[in-house]
């Protein structure tokens, strides 16, 4: 995996209240509005990485 995509991905994971498997432990409404530009929800209330085309 490229260094600067993993980056990328923790980053934007860990703005939007989210854990290292996906799952959101974030506190604001706002969080939950805005994940699906970057996530998808997939089972178990996990949320997956959407493509990103650059």
């Amino acid at each position: 995996v490229n260094p600067n995509r993993a980056a990328f991905w923790q980053t934007i994971s860990g703005e939007h209240g989210l854990d290292g498997s996906g799952v959101y432990n974030g506190s604001s409404d706002l969080q939950l509005e805005r994940m699906n530009v970057y996530f998808n929800e997939a089972s178990g209330n996990k949320y997956v990485p959407r493509a990103v085309l650059v």
